[in-house]
């Protein structure tokens, strides 16, 4: 099961007992401000979770794996993220 965005407005929710309106305006908010800096091109670093990164990745050649065809596939600027020491700790705590 995934996590929602309605999910993490009803858990704002609940922990600090806000209305679910100035929650949700909270969280779009967040979300609004992280598309604006990764849009720029900037990094977002979230201290305790990790960073999220715009990179550049060039052309190049590929294959269409149904036919096999050589095609050229276009520069794109792809989001990595990398997590924290916290929060890896945290995901293989009890391993």
């Amino acid at each position: 099961m995934a996590l929602t965005k309605i999910d993490i407005v009803q858990n704002v929710t609940d922990k600090l007992g806000l209305p679910k309106r100035d929650s949700t305006r909270i969280v779009e908010s967040v979300f609004e401000i992280m598309k604006e800096q990764l849009s720029k091109g900037e990094t977002v670093m979230i201290s305790g979770f990790g960073n999220f990164v715009v990179r550049s990745k060039n052309a190049r050649k590929g294959r269409n794996p149904h036919t096999g065809a050589e095609c050229e596939i276009s520069a794109r600027k792809v989001l990595t993220f990398k997590s924290s020491q916290i929060l890896r700790k945290a995901l293989n705590k009890g391993n």
